[in-house]
């Protein structure tokens, strides 16, 4: 996670081992890239409580050294706090989302805007795809479709 500041975003995926922790190191870098990233708290969590405690996927590692971006991650499931901390809670798919905003719904005071990370990419493409049963390719296309929305999202959010 990186630095505490004035800015909050959580990127959201099912298990918090593939498509959430390459946004969040995508979008760490950039930040940091940029001299902003003391600015922001940065982090990732899961919908799901099957890989909690898990480091990120051998393969999604495997692609973020190819491009030279730090990732140190262990899973984590969305908490209620989340919802009240976090300015932004950026998911990957639709079942991610109807699943944060069931989970928003149970919590009092939810502060967070809720959105699919592939919202903000300027090739329209809405859904990441968990590559989790995929090739490398498929993390490769998980890390440029990160690259494209994060970039998108700091621009808006600087």
């Amino acid at each position: 996670m990186a630095a505490t500041g004035s800015k909050s975003v959580l990127f959201v995926c099912l298990g918090n081992i593939c498509r959430s922790p390459i946004a969040e190191a995508v979008f760490t870098k950039m930040a940091t890239d940029a001299g902003g990233v003391d600015k922001w708290r940065i982090d990732s969590a899961a919908t799901s409580t099957y890989e909690i405690g898990n480091p990120p996927d051998h393969r999604g590692q495997a692609c973020m050294k190819s491009h030279d971006v730090p990732m140190k991650h262990v899973a984590r499931q969305v908490t209620k706090d989340d919802f009240q901390s976090f300015e932004y809670i950026l998911c990957m798919d639709e079942n991610n989302l109807s699943e944060l905003n069931r989970k928003a719904k149970q919590v009092k005071d939810s502060q967070a805007k809720i959105e699919l990370l592939g919202s903000y990419d300027p090739q329209k493409q809405r859904i990441i795809k968990d590559p989790y049963y995929g090739s490398d390719d498929d993390f490769e296309k998980v890390y440029e479709q990160c690259v494209r929305c994060c970039k998108a999202f700091l621009e808006q959010n600087s």
